[in-house]
């Protein structure tokens, strides 16, 4: 882990664009809690093919008029052309975005080809082919092997085409071994990559909604973890106070053993990202 220790500790949050007025009021008072942290960025989801673009667009200005955060929206190059990319780069280099994270994406339900993207490498070449530096580009790492991978060497060479490309920096699906995130770690000093890797934190507040997620995207629940949340059953409280002491103990041996800050997956809810940021100490980032 020494090429992370070499970085400043950014620490920042996750939110998905609101798609009902309800929904909407949640999101700003989730917003009105979480902007006094003063999070380096905020990150703001993607729909694939249209479904949510308008939103993320909206969810993106608000972020910066409202609560004077700095947006970084997300791009899902799936099932799109280079056309509609070049659009929207342009419509956030009006806004004056300057930080986006850049992803494949998943493909929509029904569609049945890619676009002109077939990897999010291909879509980093393209910003910076499109907009030269003018982007700070984020993209995604899987310390636990992307679910679609071939294998882990093959998920490594994914990874750094996409740091060739010209990323940035990554930050990673959620996981709650840490072991996994130090020996990726370890893998891309091996590779020569410089560059930092924040880990991506999901707390835990419901034990169906977690393991769900987790089949989806690969992560691996540990088997005690696991054990204890099954154990508690349909206590909500003794679920979230669990959920707080595992993942607060996760984020405070990354920071210690030198991860580069922390990117919380906030699922537009304040409560359980408070807990964890008091549990660790931090102070507005």
């Amino acid at each position: 882990m020494r090429s992370q220790q070499q970085y400043s500790q950014v620490y920042s949050l996750e939110f998905f664009p609101p798609k009902t007025p309800e929904a909407e009021t949640s999101l700003n008072n989730t917003l009105a809690k979480l902007a006094p942290l003063r999070p380096k960025f905020c990150s703001v989801t993607f729909g694939a093919a249209g479904s949510t673009r308008e939103k993320t667009f909206e969810t993106v200005v608000n972020l910066q008029t409202a609560y004077g955060l700095e947006a970084a929206p997300h791009l899902s190059c799936v099932a799109s052309t280079r056309d509609n990319m070049r659009e929207v780069l342009h419509a956030y280099q009006s806004q004056g975005i300057r930080h986006i994270v850049a992803l494949r994406g998943d493909m929509p339900s029904g569609m049945m080809s890619a676009g002109e993207f077939r990897y999010a490498n291909e879509l980093v070449t393209f910003i910076r082919e499109e907009t030269g530096d003018h982007f700070h580009i984020e993209v995604a790492a899987y310390p636990e092997m992307h679910p679609q991978a071939q294998g882990i060497e093959a998920d490594l060479k994914n990874f750094k085409r996409k740091v060739d490309a010209g990323a940035n920096s990554a930050i990673t699906q959620y996981f709650f071994n840490p072991e996994a995130y130090f020996r990726f770690i370890d893998d891309c000093e091996k590779l020569g990559l410089d560059l930092p890797i924040t880990p991506g934190i999901m707390p835990i507040t419901n034990y169906t909604q977690i393991a769900r997620f987790s089949e989806m995207c690969g992560a691996d629940i540990p088997r005690w973890v696991r054990k204890r949340l099954e154990a508690l059953g349909d206590d909500r409280a003794a679920i979230r106070a669990f959920g707080l002491e595992v993942v607060s103990d996760l984020c405070r041996r990354l920071l210690e053993q030198g991860a580069p800050g922390l990117h919380f997956y906030t699922l537009n809810q304040a409560e359980a990202v408070l807990g964890i940021w008091k549990n660790l100490g931090l102070e507005s980032a």
